[in-house]
């Protein structure tokens, strides 16, 4: 039931913040490895990108590789918020005293993210957001016609392993996110129950943790973000190389050294606007949906 709760509440805010998603990859893509200044800016903003995309691609398009989406929130969450969720309620993170210890959090969160990423397939869900008419479109561009056609395509090209392709490469992001956003939260939820600033059994409590969470996640996981969105979206040749990128390092150092430092940030404003409330949402419904099924199971 915990990995179940979890799924639905990651589920339930990808519904909200998969705009965003879209918008956020298209971001991180332009201009990839190129010199400031020396490529056209088809999205301007957060604001001018969600404009131009809905006038250009059409509304649906804010909507695309929803269908991925939700079964890599579903899956993704549910395992690692569901396992990090049985670590808590088992005691596994809280010292002799009952209060949270940090270390143990984040360790916690680092290795319920690794369990979930090995059974996700998040390139799919890149390659479909990143798809746009020619006039906006930046990085490469599959062209798949959904989610299932484009597992078909790359298993028949790659083998089931080319379906996993760049998984390595986004582990640091999801261990970096997962333990940021997972330690943040039950330390910022613990200290407010401590200080007694919401009455017990607040959902603000959860809502305030979950903002400060959101903030924290957004600031430690851009530019390992940056470069998964960029390791997935490669083109590749006959035996599933890329031809970019040689792996995680390659591409960080490329991308410091051709876009500098602000380039390991770019996107960061749609990050936020789509993390923020990602983050938000889904601990804020996964802690409801636990303390109303533990208060009701009791």
């Amino acid at each position: 039931m915990d990995f179940l709760m979890s799924g639905l509440a990651a589920c339930g805010a990808c519904l909200f913040t998969n705009p965003l998603e879209v918008v956020k990859t298209r971001m991180q893509l332009q201009g990839e490895l190129r010199a400031p200044g020396t490529y056209q800016r088809h999205y301007r903003n957060v604001f001018h990108a969600f404009i131009t995309i809905g006038k250009v691609d059409g509304l649906a398009a804010l909507q695309r590789g929803l269908a991925p989406a939700l079964l890599y929130q579903f899956l993704m969450n549910g395992i690692r918020l569901g396992t990090y969720g049985l670590a808590e309620a088992g005691g596994y993170l809280h010292t002799a005293e009952g209060t949270l210890n940090p270390v143990r959090s984040a360790a916690a969160g680092a290795l319920a993210g690794v369990s979930a990423v090995i059974l996700c397939l998040p390139q799919v869900k890149t390659h479909l957001q990143a798809q746009a008419a020619t006039e906006i479109a930046v990085g490469h561009q599959y062209n798949h016609q959904g989610m299932f056609q484009a597992l078909t395509k790359i298993g028949q090209k790659h083998g089931l392993v080319g379906l996993w392709r760049g998984a390595l490469g986004g582990l640091p992001r999801v261990i970096v996110g997962s333990s940021t956003q997972l330690c943040t939260f039950s330390s910022t939820k613990d200290l407010m129950t401590q200080w007694e600033i919401f009455p017990p059994q607040s959902w603000k409590v959860a809502l305030a943790a979950a903002m400060v969470s959101g903030i924290a996640v957004v600031l430690a996981m851009t530019p390992f973000d940056v470069v998964s969105t960029r390791l997935y979206n490669q083109p590749t040749d006959a035996q599933g190389k890329g031809l970019m990128y040689r792996g995680l390092l390659d591409a960080l150092l490329q991308t410091a050294r051709t876009e500098g430092i602000f380039g390991m940030y770019k996107g960061i404003g749609a990050s936020y606007f789509r993390l923020g409330p990602h983050t938000i949402l889904s601990l804020f419904f996964w802690d409801q949906l636990r303390m109303v099924y533990y208060t009701y199971t009791k």
